[in-house]
């Protein structure tokens, strides 16, 4: 066992890898679930990617394997019906694709990523035909989330799917830019190409009734979404670091406090969860004060946000694409 020596800006921890650093202090209210359509959505994800053509693609059936995004909806959706929880495990396992192809593209010349954006974007504001098979996923994912949707719903979801594809083009220009980009810079991107806010649609499509206006506009659901948002792409961020820092990829919280406070990688971690840690105390207060004002329906679409946060922990922990957090090197 190694001791991991904080500074005051951490707390003392003696252990001997990352994930005992990050178990022992991230604040986790949201328990341990995983859905009874587990084994059928991932045998699902598997023929989906088969029927698109993305698992003919390099690569992609062995990062499948590694990132495990049927397990992910999975922990993330325990209690949602079958129907939609195959659209989340399918989006999932496809922005898996797009966001590693987007990254390896973007490390080397962020202007190569154009074309694959513009065809993205296309889809989903012009119902454009695809040229390929990534145009083609996401051109189908788009008819099965209108076939299941509300045509609000399945408005929202374009928007936000819109947003994450614009977010990748931002990465990859902080990628490339010198200095590299600060905390709060890092952030933003972040909350950008989460990935996560086009799934909020899906939340509320797997309840009984449409949220209203009100309900999906009111400042304290819009906070919500946010902080969900947040929480849950900051907590892969602490075990995606090692992996990421090893790759030369700059987008990611912990790594951006490592820079920002000049520290070690553990003391940089502590620095982000005590973030993650106050973004998912302030979802519990905010959701505790408005949840008696909030109809069925909109607390189970709260439920559903609160879910991404406790899947992406659970994920994270055990994921083979995350690995590499567990080594020794990872306290240096």
């Amino acid at each position: 066992m190694r001791e991991v020596t904080m500074t005051a800006t951490g707390d003392a921890r003696t252990g001997s890898s990352l994930p005992d650093l990050i178990d022992a202090h991230l604040y986790m209210p949201f328990p341990f679930a995983r859905s009874p359509y587990e084994r059928e959505v991932t045998e699902g994800v598997g023929q989906w990617l088969r029927e698109t053509g993305l698992a003919a693609e390099p690569g992609v059936t062995e990062m499948i394997a590694r990132t495990r995004p049927a397990e992910l909806a999975s922990f993330n959706s325990p209690d949602m019906d079958r129907d939609v929880l195959h659209i989340v495990a399918r989006q999932i396992a496809y922005q898996f694709v797009f966001d590693d192809l987007a990254e390896e593209v973007g490390l080397r010349k962020p202007g190569r990523l154009l074309p694959l954006l513009h065809e993205s974007i296309a889809v989903l504001r012009d119902d454009a035909s695809p040229g390929t098979a990534l145009g083609a996923a996401l051109a189908d994912l788009l008819r099965q989330v209108r076939e299941r949707c509300t045509p609000a719903q399945a408005d929202r979801w374009a928007w936000k799917s819109r947003e994450y594809v614009h977010g990748l083009l931002h990465e990859a220009v902080a990628q490339a830019h010198t200095p590299p980009a600060g905390a709060a810079l890092c952030t933003s991107i972040r909350a950008l190409t989460a990935g996560v806010e086009p799934f909020h649609p899906l939340c509320e499509a797997a309840q009984p009734e449409e949220l209203t206006g009100a309900e999906l506009h009111h400042p304290v659901m819009r906070r919500l979404t946010r902080l969900s948002a947040d929480a849950a792409v900051w907590i892969p961020d602490l075990y995606s670091a090692v992996k990421e820092q090893q790759a030369g990829e700059l987008i990611n919280l912990a790594l951006a406090h490592q820079r920002a406070h000049r520290c070690s990688l553990p003391v940089a971690t502590m620095l982000a969860i005590r973030q993650i840690n106050a973004a998912v105390r302030e979802f519990e207060e905010l959701f505790a004060d408005i949840r008696p004002r909030l109809s069925p329906s909109a607390i189970g679409y709260v439920e559903g946000m609160a879910g991404w946060i406790r899947g992406c922990y659970h994920w994270s922990r055990t994921v083979p694409r995350y690995a590499d957090t567990a080594s020794a090197s990872a306290l240096a």
